[in-house]
């Protein structure tokens, strides 16, 4: 149960921040990747775009 619920906040985060990525204002192939690397490496990638790319970009 524990691990459903953790799995069920990095969905819901990661269903934000790939949110936030299409609402910028970057080249499609760019929110592609971010995209995919999003999906593909869940927590890690949360952590990377939310601490180092979130304001960047």
């Amino acid at each position: 149960m524990v691990s459903f619920i953790i799995w069920l906040v990095g969905a819901i985060c990661c269903i934000w921040c790939i949110k936030d990525v299409w609402a910028k204002n970057l080249d499609t192939v760019i929110k592609i990747v971010l995209t995919v690397a999003l999906l593909c490496f869940s927590w890690i990638g949360l952590a990377v775009y939310y601490f180092l790319l979130r304001n960047r970009l």
